[in-house]
Formats: C-alpha cells, structure tokens, sequence
C-alpha cells in the first residue's frame, strides 16, 4: 500500500519507523528481535537505509597502495524481504545518488519491484569521507530531483507506479546558501514527482512549524512528516549536530550538562523532550510522526506507547 493512501485512509496520526540494516554477521533473529517490541503500534511504514560503499587502502608487496570496497552491512534487499516475511508494516528503501550509476540505480528498482514494494524514499545521500563536496558516481545523478525522475521513468517503463518520498531540512540542509534556497529545491523534487517528504530530526518544533508554512507558501502541497529522535546520551549533544548539521536548544543542553555524571538522568531528559515534541507535533495536525531509532529501540518504544 502507498503511503500516499495510508495517510488518507487514517483518522488519526501514526509512528513510522526508520532503521539501519545490521552489520555483516548480525543474524536475522538479532534483526527481527530489535523491531518486534513494535508490532504491538502497528507502525504502517518501516524505512531501510542505504549505505554507500566505504573504501580501505591496503598496502601491496610492492610497497604502493591498492583500494578495496569495503562493504559492512546487509544488503537492503535482504533486510525488506526479511521484514516483508514477518511484519505487516511496508517497507520503503532508500534509494541514494552516491555511489551509483543510473544502471545501478535500475537494478535496485528491479529488484524492489521483484520483492512487490511500492515506496520508495529518493535521496542524494552523503558525500565520501574526505571530499569537500559531492560528486556523483560516473553514469549517476547529482541530485535527488534527477533521482526522482529516474524512478518516475523507470516506473512508466516497467508498469511500476512506486510512491516517492524524499527528505526536507526545518534547519536547511548545510550546502544550501539559505532555508529559502533549500525550499525551492525541494519544490524541484515535488515537481519532479514526489509524493511525500520526510524531515530531518530537530528539537525545536517552531522549526519544523516554520518549515510547513515556509513550504506550503511555496506551494509544496504533499504530505510533510517529522522525523524524530530522541536523545539518549550526553555525548550525542555533540555528535547529532556535527552528523547531520541540526541545532540543539540551549535550553536541554544545559539540562543535559547539568546532569553530565548521571547517565540515567540524561536518558530520562532526552526521552521527555522528545515525549513533549511529540505531543505538541500531534496537537498541530502532523499526520505521522518518522521515529529514527539508529539500533536504539527501548526509549522509541516508550515514547510511542505513551501516544498512540
């Protein structure tokens, strides 16, 4: 099912969830026992990230350096059939510019049609470690719009009508010169044929309040879901921000730092802000709430039971 159509056909808001596919060696029992504890929510959608390739030098007997792909996680396609098998919930894939060529891309497309997925999340996706900007794969795209389109045509060519979604900054995305900037290239990909937008997190919900209105100003009229995490740790003050370029209120982080040597006591805070965002988000007509749990499920889990 679209999630186009789960959105209209619900009366009321509902979590979705995104995860990371497991490092090699993580068993499929380990995979499922991680989201099992939430079934009980019925989460409509569970999306799967995508990776690019990492890459490692190694040294040759001859003294030079050779470069090896590296690759660390389970493929996507196994993670969607494996949670196809168990869960009701729909699987949306991410589908990513970086380290793919459009003949890559088709094969990914193939096989998520093969598997009978009907969603799929167009991103760009991040540049390599080490480059000062993007640059696509030789035969790829530069950008989520290109991407966009290429599912578009891939769909009309293959009788695959798949429902898009791409990602949306509250804060911009850190390239962009300005939030106004980044709205209208997220226009692009509406434009281009997506069907929903999911943000990035935040912490302050007069962003993301900011961001909706900015957009629909713009005339960006498809369904926009926050995306949500909670903190959990002292350390992720300073690790959120420099991943995924996002500000933290100064009013938790000084909550946060006054209670530095009490673990429990900085889980417990993140876990109520985050609890608060929600129902704030809920009271101002959001039609889901996305929760990126990152491997952590237990204080997800909480929030969720406390909402829906």
């Amino acid at each position: 099912m679209k999630i186009g159509d789960i959105i209209a056909g619900k009366k009321k808001a509902f979590p979705s969830l995104e995860i990371v596919p497991p490092l090699k060696g993580v068993s499929r029992e380990e995979l499922m026992s991680s989201i099992r504890p939430f079934k009980e929510y019925e989460p409509p959608f569970i999306n799967i990230t995508c990776h690019r390739e990492e890459y490692e030098f190694r040294r040759e007997k001859d003294g030079s350096y050779s470069r090896h792909t590296v690759k660390s996680r389970m493929s996507q396609t196994a993670v969607c059939a494996a949670i196809q098998a168990e869960f009701k919930s729909e699987v949306v894939p991410h589908v990513i510019c970086g380290g793919a060529s459009a003949d890559d891309i088709g094969r990914q497309l193939s096989d998520f049609s093969f598997l009978g997925i009907d969603n799929l999340m167009a991103l760009r996706g991040d540049s390599l470690i080490g480059e000062k900007r993007f640059t696509p794969t030789p035969g790829g795209y530069s950008y989520a719009s290109e991407l966009v389109q290429a599912i578009r045509s891939y769909g009309k060519a293959n009788g695959r009508d798949f429902c898009i979604g791409v990602g949306g900054y509250p804060e911009k995305h850190f390239e962009a010169p300005n939030l106004e900037a980044d709205i209208l290239n997220l226009k692009k990909k509406v434009d281009a044929g997506a069907d929903f937008i999911i943000s990035q997190m935040f912490f302050d919900n007069r962003s993301f309040y900011s961001f909706r209105d900015a957009c629909r100003k713009a005339g960006i009229s498809v369904p926009i879901i926050p995306g949500i995490k909670p903190l959990s740790t002292l350390r992720q003050l300073t690790l959120l921000p420099e991943a995924f370029s996002i500000d933290i209120p100064q009013e938790l982080v000084k909550e946060m730092n006054a209670n530095a040597d009490n673990n429990g006591a900085c889980y417990r805070i993140g876990t109520e802000w985050c609890l608060s965002q929600c129902r704030d988000l809920l009271a101002n007509g959001v039609p889901a709430i996305h929760f990126y749990t990152m491997g952590k499920a237990a204080n997800i889990i909480d929030i969720i039971s406390k909402l829906f």
